[in-house]
């Protein structure tokens, strides 16, 4: 299905009956604590909040967005009724016949329904939620696209960053080491000068996974959605920054960041499931012009305890990539790959392989850990025979307690990628990290030797869920 922008996916989100609108609740926690429930309940629909207290009717806030292989599949032009490999296979596909396409440049569009410059700028018109009870403040960029230009070069970058309110003129901008935007900022930073820097917080829910994603330097999102969506986006260049915005998102806020500026940012929740950076000066943004649409959407992805909104989506996206990257590595018969939600698809990765030769388990455990996709904060990597389900966690523990020797069949990797945010590694000692390769492989030199397994073959459970399960479990199967 196709859609054109934030609103249109909405519509069609609900035609499918996966939307709920909420009337009356409060910025203050409660919108938070809605989300949270949703994120982690299985097939959970998309949340808009409307009527929130203290706002005018149609200030609203969209979250759970993509809680749902229906709405991805929405999203991405995919499939939407699709197995979770089914799924990493068909993404493999797109992501293999993907062809950037660049943005065109129009002169308006619904975006600039509304202007407001100076002294009539003032970012609590909006209902920025307090998401999390410890959080440091209202953060108002959660599901939002922050767009930057590279100094050198010239190319502009699209990435997802925490954006936390500091007063009616300015926010809070976090950005984690290595990250595209963050070397944009530390080349101006380097020379003295500012940074200019528009932030979209409503937009196309593809916008926002482009900017979500490990794309190469110099790459931008702009290109890689377009090629997704196989036409440009629209994009409007401000008077201020020159910095190419969406035509059709719901708002832009633009400014600059300057070295001389630093605010006390966070605590916040993050993806991890932990506040595991403390409150410290950070750049901010300080705003010269807000764009809006009439009754403007503000798109809502808090992070929270895994499995969550965020690490559902990137299961199966750093999963694809992963699976691309073993491949082209030259790793054979790889028949599956997992980044599981509930390591927040970063710290926990699964891959299933069909020995074929001594040393291929680890091999396949060894780059997995490294690979660009997910060496970011990694922590276990798993890899099983291709009788196990990567997606199913008690398969995987399974073969882990059963096809593991902690003695012969773990490899410890030391001083390896990490960040501020990686909740183990204590301060002052940030950025590094260790992390483990786990064979749960039966053991290639007596493999057909080993003891066979208690249970019915795939053929023989789908025959007799086939036969028997509606009157089991009384529904159809």
């Amino acid at each position: 299905m196709e859609y054109q922008d934030l609103r249109d996916w909405i519509q069609k989100v609900e035609a499918m009956g996966e939307l709920r609108t909420l009337q009356g609740t409060h910025w203050d926690l409660e919108i938070g604590a809605i989300t949270d429930v949703a994120h982690h309940t299985e097939d959970s629909p998309a949340i808009l909040f409307d009527d929130i207290v203290g706002y005018p009717s149609g200030r609203r806030i969209l979250s759970n967005v993509m809680k749902s292989i229906g709405r991805l599949g929405l999203t991405l032009r995919m499939p939407t009724d699709l197995k979770k490999m089914e799924f990493v296979a068909a993404m493999r596909d797109r992501l293999h016949s993907h062809n950037p396409v660049a943005p065109i440049k129009v002169d308006s569009g619904p975006v600039m329904e509304n202007v407001r410059t100076g002294k009539d700028v003032n970012i609590f018109d909006f209902p920025a939620p307090k998401w999390h009870e410890l959080d440091g403040g209202r953060y108002i960029g959660t599901g939002c696209v922050t767009i930057t230009r590279d100094p050198d070069e010239g190319w502009v970058n699209l990435g997802t960053y925490r954006v936390m309110i500091q007063n009616e003129d300015t926010v809070g901008l976090y950005i984690s080491p290595g990250k595209h935007g963050r070397i944009h900022r530390e080349k101006y930073f380097s020379r003295g000068k500012p940074m200019q820097v528009a932030i979209a917080l409503g937009q196309d829910p593809l916008l926002f996974l482009g900017s979500c994603t490990e794309l190469p330097f110099a790459m931008s999102e702009y290109d890689w959605v377009g090629g997704w969506k196989g036409k440009p986006i629209d994009v409007i260049e401000t008077e201020f920054s020159g910095l190419p915005i969406p035509a059709h998102a719901e708002i832009v806020i633009e400014g600059e960041c300057r070295p001389d500026i630093r605010m006390n940012e966070g605590p916040f929740g993050e993806f991890t499931g932990y506040y595991a950076s403390a409150v410290r000066e950070e750049p901010v943004v300080k705003i010269r012009s807000i764009f809006y649409r009439n009754d403007p959407i503000m798109f809502g992805y808090p992070p929270t305890k895994p499995p969550s909104e965020s690490s559902f989506f990137f299961a199966f996206y750093r999963s694809a990539l992963l699976w691309d990257e073993l491949e082209k590595a030259g790793v054979p018969d790889v028949r599956a790959v997992w980044c599981h939600p509930a390591g927040a698809s970063r710290m926990l990765t699964i891959v299933g392989i069909r020995q074929r030769y001594p040393g291929h388990a680890r091999q396949a455990g060894l780059l997995a850990s490294q690979g660009h996709a997910n060496a970011y904060l990694g922590r276990f990597t798993v890899v099983v025979d291709d009788d196990i389900d990567t997606t199913d966690l008690q398969e995987v523990i399974w073969a882990m307690t059963t096809r593991c020797d902690p003695e012969t069949d773990l490899e410890i990797l030391r001083r390896c990628w990490s960040g501020p945010l990686d909740p183990i590694i204590p301060q002052g000692k940030k950025g590094f990290n260790s992390r483990v390769v786990v064979d749960a492989c039966r053991p290639y030199e007596w493999m057909k030797d080993f003891p066979a397994v208690v249970g019915l073959s795939p053929a023989q459970k789908e025959e007799v869920l086939k036969k028997w399960g509606a009157k089991i479990f009384n529904k159809k199967i």
